[in-house]
C-alpha cells in the first residue's frame, strides 16, 4: 500500500508535535507539503522534518492544487480558518484539525456537513482521548464494569500570556474555548451529551495587560442528560509557565483520579479490599491520535475523534460563555441529525 501523502497548514508550536508524529508513522505516512505564511519559517520547518523534501506553500490554494494530498493536519488558530476545510473536501482530502475547530456554532456545524458529504475521514485534536488511562478507563466503563458515571470534576491551572491573539476573545474564544475545551470534551467522551451549564468567569489579574480581554478564572458546572454532573475550573494565573490539567470521576464503582491521560489511579469502591489499579505509560498520545486516522482511512472504518465530536465540545463551551454573560443556566445544543 502507498503512503499517505500529508501537508501541514501552519507550522506554529502545535504542527512540530504533528509533524514528530508523522516520522513516527514514515511506514504509512510522509509529509510532501508545508504552508505557512512565513515562507523563511515554513522552510525551516520542511528542513527540519523532511531534510527539504517537503514542498514549501505560502498560499493554501496553491499548496492544494499541488500537493496532491491524501491528508491535511490544519494548525491555524480558531480565527484564522478560512476555506481550508472546503478545499479539503472538493478534493477528497482527509483531515487531522486542531481545536477548537470554529468559533461559532454555525461554522463548525456547516464544517461537519461538508466533511460528511465528502465521505472523508476527519479527526479533531481532542488527544487526550489517546492516552492509556483514559483508553483503559473508558474500555472498562463501556464494559459496564465500573457502572454509570455520576460526578466528574477537572482543573485546568496554567500561567502565561501566550500568543498575542490567544489573549483576544475574538480571535481565540478566551481560556475555556480554546484551551479547557480539551476536558470539556473528554467528560462528554465519559459522560455523553451534556444538556446545560453554568459558568461564571473573570478578568482579575491581567486587566492591566494591553489585549487582554479574555476571562483568567472561570467555574462550570455540568449536567449530563443522563443524570451526572461535573465541574471544570480554569484559571491562568497559576504556577508560571507550568500546565496543570488534572481530573477524578466517581462511578458507581470506582473512584478514577487522573493526574494526565496516561497516568491513573482507579480505586475499587463497591467491593471491599479490592485491588487497586495503578496505570503510568509514556505513549504518545499525537502518534496514537495520527495512528486512528491512518487506520480509518485505510480500513474506511471510524476515527475516535471526527468533526461531528469537535462542534459537539465546542456547543458546550460556547454554551458556558453564553451561560456568563446572560448570569444564568443554558441549555447545550445537542444536534444529531
Amino acid at each position: 500500500m502507498n503512503k499517505l501523502r500529508a501537508g501541514i497548514l501552519g507550522v506554529g508550536s502545535i504542527a512540530h508535535k504533528h509533524a514528530r508524529a508523522i516520522q513516527d508513522l514514515a511506514e504509512h505516512i510522509e509529509l510532501v507539503a508545508c504552508c505557512g505564511r512565513d515562507e523563511t519559517k515554513t522552510r525551516a520547518f520542511a528542513e527540519q522534518y523532511t531534510a527539504g523534501r517537503a514542498s514549501v506553500f505560502t498560499n493554501p490554494a496553491e499548496m492544494f492544487d499541488r500537493a496532491k494530498l491524501d491528508v491535511l493536519v490544519i494548525c491555524l488558530p480558531p480565527f484564522a480558518h478560512t476555506d481550508e476545510v472546503e478545499h479539503a473536501t472538493e478534493r477528497g482530502i482527509h483531515l487531522l484539525i486542531e481545536k477548537p475547530i470554529a468559533l461559532d456554532s454555525a461554522t463548525a456545524w456547516n464544517m461537519v456537513r461538508a466533511t460528511e458529504r465528502a465521505g472523508i475521514q476527519t479527526q479533531v485534536g481532542f488527544m487526550y482521548r489517546f492516552g492509556e488511562a483514559v483508553e483503559q478507563f473508558k474500555t472498562r466503563l463501556d464494559a459496564g464494569e465500573w457502572g454509570r458515571v455520576g460526578l466528574l470534576s477537572a482543573r485546568y491551572f496554567a500561567n502565561s500570556l501566550h500568543a498575542s491573539w490567544w489573549r483576544e476573545r475574538e480571535k481565540s474564544g478566551g481560556q475555556i474555548v480554546e484551551q479547557a475545551i480539551h476536558l470539556f470534551d473528554l467528560f462528554r467522551y465519559f459522560g455523553g451529551d451534556v444538556a446545560r451549564v453554568y459558568s461564571r468567569q473573570a478578568n482579575l489579574f491581567h486587566q492591566t495587560v494591553p489585549g487582554y480581554d479574555i476571562e483568567d478564572v472561570s467555574a462550570t458546572i455540568l449536567e449530563f442528560a443522563h443524570g451526572a454532573l461535573g465541574v471544570v475550573y480554569a484559571t491562568n494565573a497559576a504556577l508560571p509557565h507550568q500546565w496543570i490539567k488534572e481530573w477524578r470521576v466517581v462511578t458507581q464503582n470506582v473512584l478514577a483520579e487522573f493526574s494526565d491521560w496516561n497516568h491513573a489511579t482507579f480505586t475499587p469502591t463497591g467491593a471491599p479490599n479490592a485491588a487497586l489499579l495503578f496505570v503510568a505509560s509514556e505513549r504518545d498520545v499525537f502518534v496514537a491520535q495520527l495512528q486512528n486516522l491512518v487506520q480509518a482511512i485505510q480500513t474506511n472504518g471510524e476515527t475516535r475523534t471526527p468533526m461531528r465530536e469537535g462542534a459537539r465540545a465546542l456547543d458546550v463551551v460556547l454554551a458556558a460563555v453564553e451561560s456568563n454573560a446572560r448570569g444564568m443556566p443554558v441549555e447545550v445544543r445537542n444536534e444529531n441529525s
